[in-house]
Order: structure tokens, then C-alpha cells, then sequence
């Protein structure tokens, strides 16, 4: 009898084990899956499936071609925004934490100085937590529509560009790397740069927003948004647009440029949806 109950119980042992074993193992991997620490977008593209860029030459109306590619753009453009929202709002408690004279825990700092590291700052820049906070309230934010929409018909040729096309690069954003991009047909002589091509749009997208939001070249921007949340709550798109003078060669040819497109194609409506 022994012998018997033996053989019964160690097949149930062995599989409450295993069950054990299991369970560990997807609640060790659903907290992995669910980190709290930011990412930053561009470093996490590997295993993004490809995606097809919509021929827009194929259309012979413009007004349809145009009407088709703001259509088709929106949509990544409200999806990354309202992504940056929500961490913009997770932010803003750690801000009233900071502001409350209170310290970090080392989970909280830990959160903050991986966000940083995603938007890009040199935090030996930095004396306290509260400075990396201040700065990273400036950053974190997000593009009025119509103006991402401006800036993408401008590099992209509404779309018909070959980056576009070739690179799902629809804001002529440039890389470094020998082999990152495509390369210029009239690149000058000497130059190295590559227009950098993407996995999807999705990734183009999030790139030139985090570019706006991280690179130097766009800190009066960001200072012009923060004002303005400050007195309207409500982002101008036409008074952003002056601190993308530096966003081309092109100057503040490129900023009026912008703003004409913003204004011809009352792009200002998309912004309230």
C-alpha cells in the first residue's frame, strides 16, 4: 500500500512543482515586460515588422494626395503624443515629490535618470534632482499636430520623396553611420551624413519628436512650449515654429516655409481634435 501511495503522490509532486516553476517564471517575465523605467524609442526597433510606405506619387490629384498624406500621418503623430502625455503625467508626480522638498526613493531616482538618459541629457550638467527635473518637465512634451504635419510635407514632398519612400523617413532626419541611411544623390563633397532610414513610420515619427525634445539645437522651442503651457495651457504651433530655424539650412526661410503650410492648409483644425 505504501508503494502504491507513493507512486500516486510523487507524480503530483512532481507536477505541483513544475507548476511552481512556471509560474515563477511568467510573473518574473510579466514584471520584466512591465518595467517602469522609460525606454528610449529608437533603441528598441530590432524586431519591428517592416513597413510599406504608401506610394502618394501614384495619385494625380493633389488635393487628394495631400489630403491622403495628412490623413495617413495623423495618426502616428496622436499616437506619440498622447504616449508622451501619459509619461508627461507620471513625470509631474515625481515633480510635486521633488517640489515637496521630499527625497526620491531609489526606485523613484532610478525612474527619473533613465528617463533622462532617454531624453538625452548629460546629467553631470545637472547639481540636483530637482535641476534633472526641470529640465526634463521642458522636454518632455509633445509636438502640436500641425506642426509635425507641416515639417513631414515639407522634407517629404508630401510623401513622394525617395527617404520616404526607400527609408520611411518622412522628416529628412540624418544619421552618421556609414550604412544607416540612404545617401544623398547631391551630397556635397566631403560630407559623411546619411538620411537615416527607419523600420516603419511609427519609428520615423518617434525619432524627429524625440529629436525636437533632446537635441540643444531645439532648446528655444522647448522654452517657447513651456511658456506657453505656463500662460494658455495651450500650445501655439505658429510660435513654435520660430525655434526650428536650425532645423535646416535654410534658416528662417525654412521657419517661414512651415508656417505658410500651416496656414494654406489649415492644418491648425487638426490640432483640435
Amino acid at each position: 500500500m505504501k508503494n502504491l501511495l507513493d507512486n500516486i503522490h510523487r507524480p503530483l509532486l512532481v507536477s505541483l512543482t513544475s507548476l511552481i516553476v512556471v509560474s515563477v517564471c511568467l510573473i518574473l517575465g510579466l514584471q520584466f515586460l512591465s518595467s517602469e523605467d522609460p525606454v528610449d524609442p529608437e533603441l528598441v526597433n530590432d524586431h519591428d515588422p517592416v513597413n510599406v510606405f504608401p506610394d502618394f506619387t501614384s495619385i494625380q490629384s493633389v488635393a487628394v494626395k495631400k489630403q491622403q498624406f495628412l490623413d495617413y500621418l495623423q495618426d502616428y503623430i496622436v499616437a506619440e503624443n498622447t504616449a508622451i502625455e501619459a509619461l508627461r503625467k507620471e513625470l509631474e508626480s515625481y515633480a510635486d515629490i521633488s517640489n515637496s522638498g521630499l527625497t526620491f526613493s531609489p526606485r523613484e531616482r532610478r525612474w527619473v535618470l533613465s528617463l533622462a538618459e532617454a531624453y538625452r541629457m548629460e546629467l553631470s550638467q545637472f547639481a540636483s534632482d530637482q535641476d534633472i527635473i526641470n529640465e526634463l518637465i521642458l522636454r518632455v512634451d509633445v509636438i502640436p499636430v500641425s506642426l509635425a504635419l507641416a515639417q513631414a510635407a515639407n522634407e517629404s514632398a508630401w510623401g513622394t520623396s525617395r527617404f520616404a519612400l526607400e527609408g520611411n523617413n518622412v522628416f529628412g532626419q540624418w544619421c552618421y553611420k556609414k550604412g544607416c541611411g540612404i545617401v544623398p544623390a547631391e551630397r556635397r563633397s566631403g560630407a559623411t551624413h546619411e538620411v537615416k532610414s527607419f523600420t516603419s513610420v511609427e519609428r520615423s515619427v518617434q525619432a524627429y519628436i524625440l529629436n525636437i525634445n533632446s537635441h540643444p539645437s531645439y532648446s528655444y522651442l522647448r522654452e517657447v512650449r513651456a511658456v506657453m503651457r505656463e500662460r494658455q495651457g495651450r500650445l501655439d504651433p505658429m510660435g513654435l515654429a520660430y525655434g526650428l530655424d536650425r532645423y535646416s539650412e535654410r534658416g528662417n526661410n525654412y521657419v517661414d516655409e512651415v508656417r505658410n503650410l500651416i496656414i494654406q492648409n489649415n492644418l491648425r483644425l487638426r490640432d483640435e481634435g
